[in-house]
C-alpha cells in the first residue's frame, strides 16, 4: 500500500522525468531507488498515461516487474511523452496542459477459460485489467478502460482488435490474463 507521500513523490518523478527529456533530448531521468521509501524500491510494474484535456496523449508501460517502482514510473513516464508510436513527443509548450494519471499493476495471473462466453461472464468491469495472447498477437488494456468500452462484450472486443485479431476470433489457444491497477 502506497503513502499518500509515496504517490506524491511517483507523480514528481514522472513529471521530472518528462521535463528532463524535453531538455535533454528525450533521456531517461536518472533515479536512485535508495532515496525512497521500501515502498517504492520494490520492484513492480506500472504505467504512464497522458492526456490533453480528453484526448489521450500517450500511455506507455510494462506488464511485469523489472525494477523498482520509482525507477519504473520514471522510464514509463519518459515513453508516454516521447517513445508511443501513436504520437508526436511531447513538446515544452505542451506540458502544462498535460493531465498525468499512474497505475501501479498487481502481477498479472493466469486467468483460464473454456470459452468467449465464460470469460464474458467472469471478467470483472472495472477492476479487471486484462492480457489477451494469441500467437504471436498480444494486448492489453488497464482496468481504466472500462470507463470508455463499459460491457464486457465491448471491452474483449476491442482488445481482440487492439491485438490484430477480429472482433469475432476466437481460439482454444487463447491466453487470458488478468491483473489490478491502482490507479493515482
Amino acid at each position: 500500500m502506497l503513502t499518500e507521500t509515496d504517490i506524491q513523490q511517483l507523480r514528481d518523478v514522472a513529471w521530472e522525468s518528462i521535463n528532463y527529456g524535453v531538455s535533454n533530448g528525450r533521456s531517461v531521468i536518472s533515479v536512485d531507488p535508495t532515496k525512497y521509501s521500501p515502498a517504492l524500491q520494490e520492484r513492480a510494474s506500472s504505467f504512464v498515461t497522458l492526456r490533453a484535456g480528453a484526448a489521450l496523449r500517450g500511455c506507455m508501460g510494462r506488464l511485469e516487474a523489472e525494477t523498482s517502482l520509482i525507477e519504473d514510473v520514471a522510464r514509463n513516464a519518459n515513453n508516454a511523452a516521447f517513445h508511443d508510436p501513436r504520437f508526436d513527443p511531447v513538446h515544452q509548450e505542451e506540458i502544462d496542459g498535460l493531465d498525468l494519471k499512474l497505475s501501479v499493476l498487481s502481477k498479472p495471473e493466469p486467468f483460464p477459460v473454456e470459452s468467449e462466453a465464460e470469460l464474458l461472464e467472469r471478467i470483472r468491469p472495472g477492476v479487471d485489467g486484462i492480457i489477451l495472447k494469441s500467437g504471436s498477437r498480444k494486448a492489453t488494456f488497464l482496468p481504466a478502460v472500462w470507463e470508455m468500452l463499459s460491457t464486457p462484450l465491448e471491452f474483449i472486443a476491442q482488445l481482440k482488435r487492439k491485438a490484430g485479431l477480429p472482433e469475432d476470433y476466437w481460439s482454444d489457444n487463447i491466453e487470458i490474463q488478468r491483473y489490478r491497477a491502482d490507479e493515482y
